[in-house]
């Protein structure tokens, strides 16, 4: 595979992981559905299933060559430098979007959703009373998580590291938006914005020589649960990729019936047309993160108004479709030339 990937292929794969590390960090949205709709959630999948013991043994006898084949290197380390690069820059970008356009970025996902939920369907047949209960099943699960009410902050490290294990199954299980799933644990702000945070000034500071972080409690409590949380994030990526290679082995038409039901099911997340509902203390003023941001606790969603706001809001629902029928055209003409 890596062999007939040409230059501009492994710049989209570095595009397609700026991608899927935005999607990642934005509550409802899942980077899995980046993957399945550009068209590599398979080779992702599985090349990650080859994270195991065989390589773990290449890697400790000094293979690394035979290691980083085995792995599949090239697609991972292409695809997670877009994801880190992402969590500095692109989710920032992205973070600005959502504060001030709100609605429109809503919007676009939404009908990226939507796409997706085409994509996904148009070349599935294999509907019989399994895949159709697998169906239900999907969809009531993505709608009553989209519903639940968000718990309290916690960095217990060993609950961290289950944070880390369940925030990125988001990854690997299109629909289940791993981001939004922290805000219903109570650690979206601690995880994805404090921590990331407190890393990118601790490395500011290593440039310029200053040192004085550690001395900074507070900076290396979110250090150490930033680093707890990427180990359980390491760890739940291996495992949900074991899993669902083997699910995808042996039960292909019920996986991708629930896939389906669960990325429907979660449409009520990323719902254009929500109210944001922040925490509040018992004195009713709000409770902010670090950086002085408003926490978010859920959202209240409504029918909106016809105006020239909701057209535009239309507007980009339909280019959000059509960004994800570009990227199908996209991976059906890479697929041919790897014919």
């Amino acid at each position: 595979m890596e062999s007939t990937r040409t230059l501009k292929d492994r710049i989209f794969l570095v595009i397609k992981g700026l991608g899927m590390g935005a999607a990642n960090k934005v509550p409802g949205v899942s980077g899995g559905v980046v993957a399945f709709v550009a068209g590599f959630y398979e080779e992702f999948i599985y090349s990650l299933q080859r994270v195991n013991k065989t390589a773990f043994k290449l890697l400790f006898n000094g293979r690394f060559n035979s290691f980083y084949r085995y792995i599949n290197g090239k697609f991972l380390g292409l695809l997670f430098f877009g994801m880190i690069v992402s969590y500095f820059s692109v989710s920032k970008i992205l973070d600005y979007f959502l504060q001030n356009y709100e609605l429109y970025v809503w919007s676009l996902f939404f009908g990226m959703i939507v796409g997706s939920i085409y994509y996904i369907n148009k070349d599935f047949k294999d509907w019989n009373y399994k895949s159709i209960l697998s169906l239900i099943i999907g969809i009531a699960l993505g709608v009553a998580i989209s519903f639940l009410d968000p718990a309290k902050e916690n960095d217990n490290l060993i609950f961290v590291f289950f944070c880390g294990i369940i925030s990125v199954s988001g990854m690997t299980l299109p629909g289940f938006s791993g981001s939004f799933i922290l805000i219903i644990l109570g650690n979206y702000v601690l995880l994805l914005v404090d921590s990331v945070n407190a890393l990118y000034d601790t490395f500011a500071e290593l440039i310029t020589g200053d040192f004085s972080f550690v001395e900074n409690a507070v900076r290396m409590r979110l250090l150490k649960v930033l680093g707890m949380f990427t180990l359980g994030s390491v760890t739940g990526l291996v495992t949900f990729s074991h899993l669902l290679s083997y699910v995808l082995k042996h039960y292909k038409s019920i996986t991708t019936a629930s896939i389906i039901g669960f990325i429907v099911g979660s449409l009520g997340v990323v719902w254009p047309w929500k109210k944001t509902i922040f925490k509040t203390q018992d004195d009713g003023s709000f409770l902010l993160d670090s950086n002085g941001g408003k926490i978010i606790s859920n959202y209240e969603r409504f029918l909106p108004d016809f105006n020239t706001e909701t057209y535009f809001a239309i507007g980009y629902i339909i280019l959000g479709i059509l960004v994800v029928l570009a990227l199908e055209w996209y991976g059906q003409r890479t697929n041919k030339a790897y014919v």
